[in-house]
């Protein structure tokens, strides 16, 4: 059992017979006679909707035991994308719909780890920043300022916004929650 005051993002409970993942949290204090409240944006595991709460801070929560085990990567097909764990050869499929646009980020041999609630995969944890190399985009226009962004398409099909410098060929580095830019990668020296 887990106080509803000591949630914590990524924990996972049970509410009212349902499943869910805790994304965000906020306390905010009573006044008076009034006890506090801590605010909760959640996310269902079995529909995936978001849902926001306010829980008495004396409220007790069954806190449900979240595993991470350290997957590989293998193949995906139109509804999943199949991970192995490389220690005992295990393979476990994942919905496609689960990991949401960041499966397009997926390469054969990716490391990831993967987060289950009683031996079922709930998410796919990817890396902060990923470094991806520009299939496609406009001549670099280095007359106008930096703060201009131009459409790039990557390796795997998906658009993002570039500064003008940014050429095709160029490894760049992503926010990959956002799809944002961030810099140029480092040159590998060999």
């Amino acid at each position: 059992m887990v106080v509803a005051s000591q949630l914590r993002v990524g924990v996972v409970v049970k509410f009212e017979g349902q499943d869910y993942k805790v994304i965000a949290t906020e306390y905010r204090p009573g006044q008076g006679r009034m006890s506090g409240a801590m605010h909760a944006r959640l996310r269902n595991l079995d529909t995936g909707t978001i849902w926001e709460h306010a829980f008495r801070s004396e409220l007790k929560l069954e806190e449900i035991p979240l595993d991470k085990h350290t997957l590989d990567f293998l193949y995906a097909d139109e509804n999943h994308c199949c991970f192995m764990d490389p220690e005992n050869f295990e393979q476990t499929e994942i919905p496609r719909a689960l990991i949401g646009v960041q499966a397009r980020f997926l390469e054969a041999g990716m490391r990831l780890a993967v987060e289950f609630v009683a031996g079922r995969p709930i998410n796919v944890l990817f890396p902060d920043v990923l470094e991806v190399k520009i299939a496609h985009t406009a001549p670099p226009a280095h007359q106008q300022q930096d703060t201009n962004f131009k459409p790039a398409t990557l390796d795997n099909g998906v658009e993002v916004m570039v500064p003008q410098f940014v050429k095709t060929g160029d490894t760049i580095r992503l926010d990959i929650d956002n799809l944002r830019y961030m810099d140029r990668a480092k040159a590998k020296r060999t």
